[in-house]
């Protein structure tokens, strides 16, 4: 089948591949639909490599993903062929300590889409298990169906921060992660969230919602304008998503006493932290990594109209023009925050 392959670093084709996929009799085959552009599938196609994971050999991106399932394994009873669906595209070895926990994300056996060696979804057909395929509301679009899955971080660091009613919550950063997690921590129960940028296109976009204010970084600093909007007491929530050292550094500055800060932005090299700063505090530190047994609450949130993920959408381009639109994304126009490849034509 004809799919999008990263053959090194600099060199994507939509070209004919054998993904030499077996239907498992827990698994289903996924028609897939739409797919969205992530950050790390640029940083591959860029770099060649996060971390230790190299594209030493060619590799199929995309890991935000819709479809409609085609064929069901012997043991699947929760889907039939025609459901509309998303994945997760992590599969954690079910035996591992860690899945066994509850906290399959960190499984060091997981197997995540379009992460060396591991093909990704940016092809006509999938086949994944049905225990990580979710069935959409039929009011639920495909775009926002692929959408599920960059919500999910953001509803893993709002689950992580244990938001109690009425917080205020701080968001370093507006890339889209970033606007994700600030959705999620309104929808959990902030009352407000400041967010803040150096990209006025990005800030106009999450500035539109209800319950969100941005700051422009350029004008103010974030530390002052934390002091202003809390009268100098300082957030209950700061959730760092921009991966900078210096908004690492800065979130001691941030946070109220007894307050709580996520990390969910990963800088590429190790960054000092202010720790007596946070510990002058008493601030909570906690960690994000992926996401755990969130995706049926991104759903329910979405389907319920409590978030509204569309506005984040800046462009769909058809299968054809794949190559073209992760040029673009290498672009990082300020104006875009999420692009999306279409691989069918059906509704």
């Amino acid at each position: 089948m004809k799919a999008l392959v990263l053959e090194e670093k600099g060199r994507l084709n939509l070209r004919e591949i054998d993904l030499q996929q077996t239907l498992g009799p827990d698994d289903v085959s996924i028609c897939v639909h739409t797919v969205g552009i992530c950050g790390s599938d640029v940083h591959y196609y860029t770099h060649g490599k996060i971390g230790p994971f190299v594209v030493d050999a060619p590799m199929v991106l995309g890991h935000e993903a819709s479809g409609t399932v085609i064929a069901v394994g012997a043991n699947v009873g929760h889907l039939k062929p025609g459901d509309r669906v998303c994945m997760e595209p992590g599969i954690p070895d079910p035996n591992s300590k860690a899945a066994k926990l509850g906290i399959y994300n960190v499984d060091p056996a997981v197997r995540f889409w379009a992460t060396p060696p591991v093909h990704g979804c940016l092809a006509p057909e999938v086949v994944h298990p049905a225990a990580y395929t979710f069935k959409l509301p039929d009011h639920v679009t495909f775009a926002e169906g692929a959408m599920v899955e960059p919500f999910a971080i953001g509803m893993q660091a709002a689950m992580r921060a244990g938001i109690k009613p009425g917080d205020v919550a701080v968001v370093t950063g507006a890339g889209p992660i970033g606007m994700m997690t600030a959705l999620a921590a309104h929808a959990g129960g902030c009352s407000r969230v400041i967010i803040a940028d150096f990209s006025q296109p990005k800030l106009d976009v999450i500035g539109r919602y209800d319950g969100i204010e941005t700051v422009h970084l350029g004008e103010t600093s974030m530390a002052e304008a934390v002091a202003q909007k809390t009268g100098g007491w300082g957030a209950d929530v700061v959730f760092e998503c921009s991966g900078a050292p210096s908004a690492i550094l800065g979130v001691s500055g941030l946070v109220a006493p007894g307050g709580t800060v996520v990390f969910v932005g990963m800088p590429i090299d190790p960054v000092p932290v202010d720790i007596v700063g946070l510990q002058a505090r008493e601030a909570r530190i906690e960690t994000v990594f992926r996401y755990a047994n969130v995706y049926e609450r991104a759903i329910a949130l979405i389907a319920s109209g409590k978030v509204d993920l569309k506005p984040l959408i800046s462009d769909t381009v058809p299968f054809e023009k794949s190559v073209e639109a992760f040029d673009r994304a290498v672009e990082q126009r300020p104006e875009d925050v999420k692009l999306q490849i279409v691989l069918t034509d059906d509704a």
